[in-house]
């Protein structure tokens, strides 16, 4: 692990009376890419703009390579930030863009440009140097606001949501781009998004906010194999969470029927969350399992077939490579190893999100 770079140290903050911020504690290291991912309204894009300088906390402090720079304004600290309104100058040439920061700190001409070609060579963009921003294209634009961010060599590079605007395919090339450049840089990312498929992508950690609080740190592996809580567990990806009994050491008890698990530590009889992905759901014949339902809903994703199945009153949702039409019965079996237990929310903040996703799916196709 590289050496710690960012501590926000119990980090407060309010808007007209209402708390965004509740005493956040964060560790940023050198050189990682880490990802605050959550909702809107969950406080990611304030946790970034505290580190910016751009707002500064109620309580607690931001500590930076050792040193309290909460009071610090946004020239004064190494830190550089790319939004998602890009804000480049529309009458000025991509050359004058990016070279903006570097006049404003008296650099010597030949320094200048000498930046200029090697932050277009990174971003891919030699030779737009006398383009103006209105002629480049969504994409384009969002490298040379890279550029311009990069060429002051910063420490730290923040990024509040700059892929918004792209559609699904430039989002996902300049995904890859954004990877690419933090690994030749050799800065650290921030990088705040709604977008759970971004985070999974591109992190080396992922910080999931709600409400003010930050619910788990760690790898998109971890946070997507080991959710702390429902909550985490259905943002990030799909999830099935049911209320199981624990039985004892490794055994659940889910709809009046025994699995078993690898957890342990919960007790006996127990209450507690059980999260199963979609894609871990093995459905069988009806008689090569105790839980039974019936195949309701059912949609071609052409990686896998997503299917809806019906059992004891719960709504399971299936990812499988093999196609089950609706009304079907079928048996639901799952692998121990698959099988997630987790304690009661203790909070609302720590529950699942309340999304009916074929309600959802309903209502676009009849928009």
């Amino acid at each position: 692990m590289n050496k710690e770079l960012i501590h926000l140290k119990h980090v407060s903050k309010s808007f007209d009376g209402q708390l965004v911020l509740d005493d956040l504690d964060l560790v940023i290291h050198e050189n990682e890419f880490v990802t605050l991912l959550g909702p809107s309204g969950c406080g990611k894009t304030t946790t970034l703009r505290i580190i910016g300088g751009f707002e500064t906390p109620d309580e607690g402090q931001v500590i930076f390579d050792g040193i309290d720079i909460t009071g610090l304004s946004p020239n004064k600290r190494n830190i550089n930030t790319v939004f998602q309104k890009y804000a480049l100058f529309s009458h000025m040439s991509i050359a004058e863009n990016i070279a903006f920061g570097l006049r404003i700190s008296k650099k010597p001409q030949s320094y200048i440009d000498d930046k200029i070609k090697y932050a277009l060579k990174l971003v891919g963009l030699s030779g737009y140097e006398d383009r103006r921003p209105d002629s480049l294209s969504g994409g384009q634009q969002q490298r040379i606001a890279i550029a311009r961010a990069i060429v002051n060599e910063p420490r730290v590079l923040l990024l509040d949501e700059p892929l918004g605007a792209l559609d699904l395919k430039l989002r996902q090339d300049m995904q890859y781009e954004l990877i690419r450049l933090k690994n030749e840089l050799g800065i650290t990312f921030i990088y705040v998004t709604h977008d759970q498929e971004e985070a999974l992508t591109m992190s080396d950690t992922v910080v999931v906010m709600n409400q003010g609080y930050i619910q788990q740190i760690g790898s998109p592996e971890d946070i997507y194999n080991e959710p702390e809580n429902a909550f985490v567990a259905d943002f990030i990806g799909d999830s099935n969470i049911v209320d199981g009994i624990m039985v004892r050491d490794k055994l659940v008890r889910i709809f009046d029927v025994d699995f078993p698990c690898v957890d342990t530590g919960f007790g006996e009889n127990k209450p507690v969350d059980v999260v199963i992905r979609p894609e871990d759901v093995i459905l069988t014949s009806p008689s090569a399992s105790p839980l039974t339902g019936e195949v309701t809903h059912l949609i071609f994703k052409g990686v896998h077939y997503e299917m809806e199945v019906t059992a004891k009153g719960f709504d399971w949702l299936v990812h499988s490579t093999r196609m089950y039409p609706v009304g079907t019965s079928v048996g639901i079996s799952v692998d121990p190893d698959n099988i997630q237990i987790m304690n009661k929310p203790e909070s609302v903040d720590e529950e699942a999100v309340p999304v009916d996703l074929w309600t959802e799916q309903e209502g676009e196709e009849n928009a």
